[in-house]
């Protein structure tokens, strides 16, 4: 082949961010803090502390390939970690604190990081798993220098630490497939598993996001992300922020709705995303306080299904538009978005809300998908043929850190989950593999009993589980939690349900008590089917809730 004749400069997360401080350096960025007040700087000065952040951590022995953890909120400070750290070759663990003790301590061990960086919230979390980090050399509190707690031995302040450099780094060229930035799945099946993201992923990702299929964003944009950035990076957001001329605007750990409602309207955000339990959240503040939604236009959901009924009161009471995204840790997590074409909107209106609100999101650039069968055979795309389904492309993982194969020799990805795909390239998720209910040996979506269910007045939460039956093999039971001062009974959700399923999908026990919930905000079913497994053998009495 004949080699082409351009440059070969380097993808680099340096820069993203040099680009942002030329380009739009003065745009800013406005950061609450945990016991601070709300911090205001722009791209240019983020850039400069990242700087001396990297400076300060080759200073303290960072190597190119060392890593170092953080245990933070979505904070300036935070952001300027994923710049300064993977911009000079080290590696950024993004540990979620919302984990069990042992799992953090397991990711961090694991990820064999020498330095751990900290908010002050955490300082007793972090006292407490202290003997347990083999490997951590110096505890950097994410603070000023008179903050700095001192009941934790042998801390130093962020910023006394940068305080202390001048800035003048300039950033090194190295590879584009350099481990940047590495992210531990929520380990809702055994250990956590570990995808490292290079340069070369997170740029291309943060390029694709912002097209117009897919985020959309302008320079005129303020972006909120409700992702945590401890979460697959926050679905990438900090960086196609930057390329895109964004304002960004950092909850810190404050995703209740009064203090997301003050942020949007104080700062004008016009676009944000997070997990729908956020948006539930938001939702009943808005209706309690007889609020409107400011400035917001567009709303990012992903993490589980977003009920029909959320995005119809969005959009037609609010005027913010829902898109659901669906994607994983292990493509970064950029998958597939609702955003429509010439071609669907074509189709009659009904057809056209049908499709944007109750499917995941569409085919974009940068990922393959298919669906195959049990015999791994690809199935059509029609809409109705359902199978597993897989992707590939750069920036989905291949293997698991530090090697762990995850994709398959032909580098297609099982997601786990089980899906359509229609001729418009949209992919509607019917269940995950382990959550798909089969019953007298036909096949119940939790999904779609869940989306039904979230409809009902009252309902806060609905989570759909498959339990052993002694007779049908499974049967589906549903977990119901209400608005706070709402009251739910099991008749109304069921006489609800009624005339929106068939006979043998209804619920053979409906239960309402608090859904418990991931370290990711996702529904924990795993935790409800440990919990009611015997709910149908006899082991135990059904409650009386039922």
């Amino acid at each position: 082949m004949l080699a082409g004749l351009m440059q070969a400069m380097p993808l680099q997360i340096s820069g993203i961010i040099r680009f942002a401080a030329k380009a739009h350096g003065d745009r800013k960025i406005v950061s609450r803090l945990v016991d601070e007040p709300t911090h205001h700087y722009g791209w240019a000065d983020c850039e400069q502390r990242a700087r001396k952040a990297a400076q300060a951590l080759q200073r303290i022995g960072i190597l190119p390939g060392d890593r170092v953890t953080s245990l933070a909120w979505n904070t300036h400070r935070h952001l300027e970690l994923f710049y300064a750290v993977p911009g000079i070759g080290a590696v950024l663990h993004t540990a979620n604190p919302r984990l069990s003790d042992d799992q953090i301590v397991y990711t961090i061990n694991h990820a064999g990081s020498s330095v751990l960086v900290f908010e002050r919230s955490f300082v007793e979390l972090v006292t407490r798993l202290r003997p347990r980090l083999k490997h951590i050399r110096h505890f950097i509190l994410l603070s000023d220098d008179a903050r700095l707690d001192p009941t934790f031995a042998g801390a130093v302040s962020y910023e006394m630490l940068i305080a202390a450099e001048i800035g003048d780094l300039k950033w090194p060229s190295f590879d584009e497939n350099t481990g940047a930035i590495l992210c531990y799945t929520s380990g809702t099946t055994g250990d956590p598993k570990g995808v490292l993201y290079s340069h070369r992923s997170i740029v291309l990702h943060a390029l694709a996001a912002g097209l117009s299929g897919a985020f959309g964003f302008t320079a005129f944009d303020v972006i909120m992300p409700c992702s945590s950035l401890y979460h697959a990076t926050a679905w990438g957001l900090p960086f196609t922020a930057a390329l895109n001329g964004c304002k960004l605007v950092l909850p810190c750990d404050k995703f209740d709705g009064a203090s997301l409602q003050e942020l949007i309207r104080s700062e004008g955000v016009t676009f944000s995303g997070g997990v729908p339990t956020i948006w539930t959240m938001y939702l009943a503040h808005l209706e309690r306080s007889g609020e409107d939604a400011g400035a917001l236009k567009q709303l990012i959901i992903g993490g589980s299904a977003v009920p029909r009924a959320m995005a119809e009161t969005f959009e037609r009471r609010y005027g913010v538009t829902v898109r659901q995204i669906w994607g994983m840790t292990e493509t970064s997590p950029l998958g597939v978005i609702s955003t429509p074409t010439p071609k669907l909107t074509a189709e009659p209106q009904d057809f056209v809300d049908e499709t944007i609100w109750t499917r995941q999101g569409r085919l974009q650039f940068g990922i393959e998908l298919r669906i195959i069968d049990e015999a791994g055979q690809e199935l059509q795309w029609d809409g109705e043929s359902s199978g597993a389904l897989q992707v590939r492309g750069p920036w989905v993982v291949d293997r698991y850190f530090p090697d762990i194969p995850a994709a398959g020799s032909d580098g297609w990805f099982d997601t786990g989950d089980i899906a359509t795909i229609d001729q418009y390239g949209f992919v509607r998720l019917t269940d995950r593999a382990k959550d798909i209910i089969k019953s007298g040996g036909e096949w119940i979506s939790s999904i779609d009993i869940e989306n039904a269910a979230s409809a009902c007045p009252g309902m806060r939460i609905a989570a759909v589980v498959g339990v052993e039956h002694p007779r049908w093999d499974e049967r589906p039971i549903l977990i119901v939690e209400p608005h706070e001062g709402e009251m739910l009974t099991v008749s109304a959700v069921r006489a609800y349900l009624e005339p929106l399923l068939v006979r043998w999908w209804m619920p053979d026990a409906i239960i309402i008590e608090p859904v418990p919930l991931t370290a990711t905000g996702k529904i924990d079913k795993k935790a409800i089917r440990t919990r009611y497994q015997s709910l149908f053998s006899g082991a135990r009495a059904i409650p009386s809730c039922i």
